[in-house]
């Protein structure tokens, strides 16, 4: 790619979303920050003082920890373009799926520690490489040093869309701090019952959080928005088919088409057992869901979203 096209990558046709002004950015990293002491980001509400060096349940410090980060081809297309979605894998997790897929980097927290200027010159380059968003996997934990890494990465120049690649299990008071900051929320919901929940992730209030939190992120940034194929601005849902899942899926669904009838949702057939799924210690467990779900199982849930009416990434 030529150097003209990295710096105009930079700065994107489309407008990204309106610069905060000083004291209101301070502000918000201000209010961001005390909401990790005691830390009360997600749902959990651990109540650890995470400034003083207390882990919670995410084992993170209030600085974010990056285990990889680069051009992402793998992601809807309407993320990837033509240069990729440049994505950011943050170590540790709120959520903590027993089945998790990145099981060795989201129930631990390893690798390089990025506070706000470093992260914001990762962004940067991510930019200037091509790529067409940041796409931050696994935030919520993080949330503030993010936020703070958003806003002097904006000052710098960076038009690239953010988007917000959680699993759903999110606060609405730090979601607030957020609005105008994030111009693509990519919740993953994968269960939407209190049982299933509890068994999965120990978190049976994860339905009515996501619920809300759903809701706040559709009045902050709308149903997705698509420029010359690429995603700009919205709301893209995924829904990850659990072995067995096709009827909490179709309860899924029926939320997200009350939420919005052009409602985006990416119903996914990439779920293999992995995590505490496999583990010799507590696999007996889970040998419910210890297979691939079924051809038929994804194929009656994305029949379910068509016949709603919903947008299908």
């Amino acid at each position: 790619m030529k150097a003209g096209t990295e710096k105009a990558r930079v700065r994107r046709e489309s407008t990204p979303s309106p610069m905060l002004s000083p004291n209101d950015a301070a502000e918000r990293v201000r209010s961001a920050r005390g909401l990790m002491a005691p830390c009360r980001l997600c749902p959990r509400r651990c109540g650890v003082n995470r400034l003083a060096g207390e882990r919670g349940f995410c084992g993170a410090g209030p600085e974010a920890v990056v285990a990889s980060l680069g051009p992402h081809f793998g992601e809807e297309d309407c993320l990837v373009g033509a240069g990729g979605s440049g994505t950011i894998f943050l170590a540790g997790c709120n959520l903590g799926c027993a089945f998790c897929q990145n099981f060795d980097i989201s129930h631990a927290v390893a690798g390089g520690q990025a506070e706000a200027a470093a992260m914001a010159r990762l962004m940067l380059g991510l930019a200037a490489r091509g790529c067409e968003n940041i796409n931050f996997v696994t935030p919520t934990h993080v949330a503030p040093a993010l936020l703070e890494a958003i806003v002097e990465a904006r000052r710098q120049g960076l038009a690239a869309p953010i988007v917000w690649n959680c699993g759903g299990y999110e606060s609405v008071e730090m979601l607030r701090l957020l609005d105008g900051l994030v111009e693509i929320y990519m919740p993953d919901v994968k269960f939407i019952r209190a049982a299933s929940a509890a068994r999965w992730c120990n978190a049976p209030d994860y339905p009515d959080a996501a619920r809300a939190a759903f809701r706040e992120m559709h009045r902050q940034v709308g149903d997705l928005v698509i420029e010359r194929g690429v995603a700009v601005r919205g709301l893209l849902v995924r829904h990850l088919v659990m072995p067995g899942g096709a009827a909490e899926g179709r309860e899924i669904l029926d939320f997200l088409a009350a939420l919005s009838p052009n409602a985006c949702v990416n119903v996914m057939d990439q779920y293999r057992p992995a995590g505490e799924v496999l583990d010799p210690r507590t696999r007996r467990q889970y040998a419910d869901i210890a297979r691939h779900p079924t051809a038929e199982e994804v194929a009656e849930v994305r029949g379910y979203a068509r016949g709603l009416g919903l947008r299908l990434a």
